[in-house]
């Protein structure tokens, strides 16, 4: 006797497509909403308060790397450093986008320097030494990584436009953390 349950299901029914007449009367309603339709299925707002959070780890990021490239020194600090600045560039352009879809959703973008250490997923954490900071760096990628793939089970399928920009931004989060563990591999002593 098979222990297991069948995984064969019937064929899913696929939805049906809306009417074009109602579909035009449709985008006529509430047009003050702008990107955010009757078809939006997620929670507008808590999405809103995650990206929030993600900006906010996103833009201490952005700072921990530039102070790391104004501050590395030493023998093998050329290349690491130039890694810090393409990083930060990276990491401003993450914000960017989550800013921008913020505002795709009717809500604000929290830029405020007030409380943007408490928002952040990542702590900012100086280090001292080139090695200290590539540290650092690596453990704040880790947790975006984590943060990101959190976000995008949470969304699922109600905001497809969200998740891309999430999974486009964990890609390069993922070879940021790449990066950082061969930059700190190199430096073995």
């Amino acid at each position: 006797m098979n222990e297991f349950p069948s995984t064969a299901t019937a064929p899913q029914q696929r939805p049906k497509m809306t009417d074009v007449a109602l579909l035009r009367q449709r985008a006529r309603q509430h047009i003050e909403e702008g990107a955010v339709t009757e078809g939006y299925a997620a929670n507008r707002e808590a999405v809103i308060e995650m990206l929030n959070g993600a900006l906010a780890t996103e833009l201490v990021c952005v700072l921990r790397y530039k102070r790391h490239y104004f501050m590395a020194s030493g023998i093998h600090s050329e290349p690491v450093a130039a890694e810090f600045l393409e990083h930060a560039g990276q990491e401003m352009d993450h914000a960017d986008r989550l800013a921008k879809r913020i505002v795709q959703l009717q809500g604000e973008p929290n830029f405020s320097p007030d409380g943007l250490a408490a928002r952040s997923h990542a702590e900012y954490v100086a280090g001292t030494t080139l090695r200290e900071m590539i540290k650092e760096d690596l453990i704040a990628e880790r947790i975006a990584i984590e943060s990101y793939r959190e976000m995008i089970a949470f969304l699922g399928q109600d905001d497809p436009t969200t998740r891309r920009i999430l999974v486009d931004i964990l890609a390069v989060e993922e070879e940021h953390a790449d990066d950082m563990a061969a930059l700190l591999d190199g430096l073995k002593d």
